[in-house]
């Protein structure tokens, strides 16, 4: 088993997640960095034991090829992608997230539980809480009616997946703005195979994104819904982000927080607009598409 890890300019939690990825219950074979050259990439991870730094132009990162990369220099049966911003929050990480995949030919990808960092905001915190329970589960096509999109929910934030599903699937989409891993585990699902959520595979992963890169983020995760309509035509996202907005003004309430209401409001209202305009992307004008983006160079590429 191999972890793979696409980097640019890390900060000092990838000293922690390889430190951590060392002590783990399930030994880590090996670490596959796949770094943007951005000029100040550190040396000390180039020496660092059972670690391998592959340098990748920034004209060549795509959120799926260079993942997909991985799975070509490696041969490992099992590759674990993670971000340089997840933390392991235990040892047991690893072990908790190859359960599903060994215990079930059916599995084809095992994704991990987000916890909010100590300086996570209210809202976020409750939302990783919404988005990651307690409890695990396995999806599979029968769970259509009851989850809907989330059914394909997935995040290679932390997540393994089985090297012979992934390539009967023809591994990831080569060229994709976001979103590589729902795109994968919508394959996989209507392939008639299962994406398991490993509740007890915990990493400590959260961001406090303002308004406008709420806007940006949800911009470009519409893109890509309206690029795969084959994955994700006829069935609808608004529905749950209602429900997470609504559920999140309840526990504001409930916990006494209500102030924080106006600011639930807004940068809900910025990552609704910012859906919506994603979506109808292919009308706007190239120059409003790559402002309204999170990754202008993709659409330089374009």
């Amino acid at each position: 088993m191999d972890v793979a890890i696409p980097t640019f300019r890390p900060d000092g939690r990838l000293d922690q997640i390889i430190r951590r990825l060392g002590k783990q219950s399930c030994p880590v074979r090996h670490i596959w960095l796949l770094n943007t050259r951005s000029g100040d990439f550190p040396e000390k991870y180039e020496k660092m034991e059972k670690v391998t730094v592959k340098q990748i132009e920034p004209e060549e990162f795509d959120h799926g090829a260079t993942r997909d990369m991985a799975f070509s220099l490696s041969d490992a049966e099992y590759m674990v992608f993670m971000t340089q911003d997840a933390v392991p929050a235990d040892r047991r990480m690893i072990e908790e997230l190859l359960k599903p995949l060994l215990s079930s030919d059916e599995v084809g990808i095992s994704y991990a539980r987000q916890l909010p960092a100590k300086d996570c905001g209210v809202i976020e915190r409750y939302t990783r809480s919404f988005n990651y329970p307690k409890e695990s589960r396995i999806k599979g096509q029968e769970d259509m009616a009851e989850l809907g999109i989330k059914t394909f929910f997935c995040s290679d934030v932390c997540a393994a997946y089985r090297r012979d599903i992934y390539r009967e699937m023809g591994g990831f989409t080569r060229k994709t703005i976001f979103n590589e891993d729902m795109v994968m585990a919508a394959k996989m699902v209507k392939s008639g195979y299962k994406i398991a959520y490993a509740a007890d595979a915990r990493v400590i992963h959260s961001h406090n994104y303002s308004g406008i890169r709420q806007f940006k983020r949800n911009f470009d995760l519409a893109v890509s819904q309206a690029d795969h309509p084959e994955v994700f035509a006829g069935i609808h996202s608004e529905s749950e982000g209602i429900r997470l907005v609504g559920k999140t003004m309840e526990y504001l309430l409930k916990s006494k927080r209500g102030y924080l209401i106006p600011s639930l409001i807004y940068k809900s209202a910025c990552k609704y607009a910012g859906y919506r305009m994603g979506k109808s992307y292919r009308i706007l004008p190239p120059f409003i598409v790559e402002r309204c983006s999170a990754s202008p160079g993709y659409w330089i590429k374009r």
